[in-house]
């Protein structure tokens, strides 16, 4: 091992416990100090020259002369990068949950693996993310700022200015490439959510998971997928989730936690004395929101009593166990959000099973945790493993709106009502079916709101804390003792990176690769763990998702909610909106825990400052234009797709992800079809998206029939005619006016013959759904039509030739 690396691990053993006594001192006093303001103020964990990774390559170890007997043959020593001690590495972190939800820390929803791991270990009240899926993963797995990694927004709706392309430069290496080759053995489980949506039909995979530091990973690349038909990948492979005939005897948590601890048991077999670092990520508790029937019967009953007294019970909780102070002040319910009691009766009982079903859910994922936790047990290395569990990657998601069983709809700018969503819930199965296979349900934005107690607002909201603040527990029973007071200190997701290369006494690389890395902005919080009252170190953090946006600042924080509500499904119309004359607000954290007192007009200079402070910083990480993350979601047709205005497909054909096929959802085009088709010819010709939203050709006891999804609300099928045995022409067209969300007309022949039209009342203007793909000859994962819903994946009995599809 190199002197210096062993001493700075040294070092900070020391100063992050009370191990050893004589140098105590001496360790204390090699802490890094607290990084010092600039112009614009990125914080950094440099401080001298990194290493140039990999590491150049030991010499050999014996020497060579003319002949073999002359010669000295000795296996060369790798030499070791790491502390002898080194800790295996576990981090945790779940989706869409709220900060006022875990029963760890006074919510109502059974967190059993929380809350032993925070028994175990220490927590954390003021940790932040960005207040969205990718950029947190991107920010969190770096190191770096978001926007400085080009994740302003989310992989699916990037663009072409620098902070929002949606692609981590070379230049940002992440903690798995870094701890890869420093000797880790590195695994990803879950959802990914970095990879720029172009390169999912056909590489280069450079920016998969195992292209960017991590040995093995199985999970899903998207935003999300359906728990029950979930759309896989295991390392650049797409892969199908077994199909079962009980949709509950499958579900992609509990797969997650198997293909995890699967892993860890061969590492360990073969190469033991190698440390790990598993990162699972799984896509609960994001939309939609699906679990067995019987963990939502747990919470049958429990919130009859609707979100307003849910938040004030478990505000009242939170101060009594003293996890917020004691003079904190509970949020208001935002603007346009009901009360409870407005609610209508004939509509509570469908709100409440929303809740029931969202709440199992995120116990049960909680559940699936644990069983990692006792794999580590199992094999006897949890006490020398640092468990990091950061309970959600933003606030929870109010993107449910009225509550929903397509959720889809909202990312979609479709406005729908209660009522409509209930009259088609009982179509599927009422509500008992909700949480299964055929809806992508999610709870009402208010459970949302009510979920993130005590703060004001939810995940997309970067100016309030029920946007980005969220628990985050740590354990690691050989260096950290259980300590039941919580760490107040201000940190952010991008400070995780910077911690383990503390505790590791690594540099931060100066070059991987080839690529010289740009600074770390993150903070390392190591001088936590062996005290909760120590003075923070975090200076400053910026914050900013579409125009939400704020900036704190040594105890103070100063934002502007933006142009976007979350729980508004209409498009914003910004064509007048002028981010500099925002309306901003100040607060001060240190006595203001929940950010409701605005002291804009007391301290009219300190706003002024930290305002312009959020626009230095704003330039020097790239987040420019404001608001630029807006830019795909309001302009769709601008999304990136595929230029190609042709396609020639073959039969078996699957996995073209939505944004790179022949555009079936909403587009104007035509497809000629050459078959060779059996008698009462049976399966899929093509299908694009899945049952909540999709559509499909295919044939049925020698039918051809077409069915489209318009997100459960509409749902249009046509019934062709039939289908001639022998070779058979078959031929579409599909024509959608400009206009969002407009209806289709469809036209189809058979060998030359028109033999039907129709309207598609609803055509989809986004995306059917976040993974699910296009497919020729089959209909992977979730089944489109009700036809064959129970026989996917409905493979065509005959031949497809070839299907060429043009734009008109």
């Amino acid at each position: 091992m190199r002197a210096s690396t062993t001493c700075q691990f040294l070092v900070t053993l020391l100063a992050v416990s009370s191990w050893g006594c004589k140098d105590r001192h001496e360790a204390r006093s090699a802490e890094p100090a607290a990084s010092q303001p600039t112009e614009a103020i990125t914080e950094s964990a440099e401080t001298e020259a990194g290493d140039v990774l990999p590491f150049p390559a030991p010499p050999m170890g014996g020497t060579v002369a003319v002949t073999m007997q002359e010669s000295v043959h000795k296996w060369r020593q790798e030499p070791r990068h790491l502390p002898e001690d080194a800790p295996n590495i576990v981090i945790v972190m779940l989706d869409d949950a709220g900060f006022g939800q875990p029963s760890t820390f006074g919510g109502e929803i059974q967190t059993p693996t929380l809350s032993r791991l925070a028994d175990e270990g220490i927590a954390y009240n003021a940790f932040h993310t960005t207040a969205m899926c990718s950029p947190t993963r991107a920010a969190l797995l770096t190191g770096r700022n978001h926007h400085r990694v080009g994740a302003g927004q989310i992989a699916e709706l990037a663009n072409d200015w620098d902070g929002y392309t949606g692609i981590t430069p070379k230049s940002a290496a992440t903690m798995a490439e870094v701890l890869h080759y420093y000797g880790y053995a590195t695994a990803a489980f879950g959802k990914w959510h970095n990879t720029p949506v172009d390169v999912l039909g056909n590489g280069p995979y450079d920016r998969f998971p195992t292209g960017q530091g991590f040995d093995h990973f199985y999970g899903f690349i998207a935003g999300e997928t359906s728990q029950w038909e979930p759309t896989l990948w295991e390392n650049t492979t797409p892969i199908s989730a077994p199909y079962v005939k009980n949709y509950e005897d499958y579900h992609l948590t509990e797969d997650m936690a198997d293909q995890a601890i699967a892993w860890m048991r061969r590492h360990r077999a073969i190469n033991p004395n190698r440390p790990f670092l598993v990162y699972w990520t799984p896509g609960a508790v994001h939309g939609p929101h699906h679990v067995a029937k019987a963990w939502a019967k747990k919470y049958e009953g429990k919130f009859k009593d609707g979100w307003d007294a849910y938040q004030a019970r478990v505000f009242e909780r939170q101060k009594a166990m003293g996890w917020i102070p004691a003079d904190a002040t509970l949020a208001p319910r935002p603007e346009g959000m009901p009360a409870w009691n407005d609610v209508p009766e004939n509509e509570r009982a469908f709100q409440e099973r929303l809740m029931e079903v969202y709440a199992g859910f995120l116990e049960h994922t909680d559940v699936q945790v644990g069983k990692l936790v006792d794999e580590l047990e199992a094999q006897g290395i949890r006490d020398n493993t640092l468990f990091i569990y950061i309970f959600s990657d933003n606030g929870a998601s109010a993107e449910g709106m009225q509550g929903s069983i397509a959720e889809l709809n909202a990312q979609n700018g479709i406005p729908s009502t209660v009522s409509e969503h209930i009259a088609v819930a009982r179509t599927l199965g009422g509500m008992s079916a909700i949480g299964g296979p055929r809806m992508d349900n999610m709870y009402h934005s208010a459970w949302a709101w009510a979920g993130d107690a005590p703060f004001r607002y939810t995940k997309l909201i970067a100016s309030d804390f029920g946007g980005t603040r969220t628990p985050m527990v740590i354990s690691w029973p050989k260096r950290i003792q259980p300590d039941k007071i919580p760490r107040s200190q201000f940190h952010h997701v991008n400070d995780v990176a910077p911690t383990l290369y503390e505790i590791l006494g690594i540099r931060h690389p100066r070059i991987v690769d080839g690529h010289e890395q740009i600074p770390i902005d993150g903070t390392s919080f190591a001088y936590t763990f062996a005290s909760a009252d120590a003075p923070g170190r975090k200076q400053t953090q910026y914050f900013d998702i579409m125009g939400s946006r704020g900036i704190y600042r040594d105890g103070w924080f100063a934002s502007t909610f933006g142009p976007r509500v979350p729980w508004v499904a209409t498009v914003p119309d910004i064509s007048h909106w002028d981010p500099m004359k925002d309306k901003w607000e100040l607060f001060d954290m240190r006595a203001d825990f929940t950010l409701t007192h605005d002291l804009a007009d007391e301290h009219p200079q300190k706003l002024e400052e930290l305002k312009a402070l959020f626009m230095r910083e704003a330039e020097a990480n790239r987040a420019l234009p404001i608001g630029g993350g807006l830019f795909s979601p309001l302009n769709p047709s601008q999304m990136k797709r595929s230029t190609n205005t042709e396609w020639t497909l073959y039969d078996g054909m699957t996995r073209i992800p939505e944004s790179q096929a022949p555009n079936v959802r909403n587009g104007n085009l035509r497809v000629d079809i050459d078959a060779e088709v059996p008698r009462n010819a049976n399966g899929v010709l093509f299908a694009m998206g899945g049952y909540a939203g999709g559509v499909t050709l295919y044939a049925y006891e020698g039918e051809l029939r077409y069915e489209y999804s318009s997100l459960l609300l509409r749902r249009t099928k046509i019934k062709v005619g039939k289908l001639p045995a022998g070779n058979v022409k078959i031929a579409l067209e599909m024509r959608t006016p400009a206009e969002r969300a407009a209806p289709a007309e469809v036209v189809f022949w058979i060998n030359g013959k028109e033999v039907a039209t129709g309207t598609v009342e609803r055509t989809i203007p986004g995306t059917f759904t976040a993974s699910e793909t296009f497919d020729v000859g089959t209909d992977t994962n979730s089944p489109v039509a009700d036809d064959y819903f129970d026989k996917g994946p409905f493979e065509f009995n005959g031949q497809l030739k070839r299907l060429y599809f043009k734009n008109l």
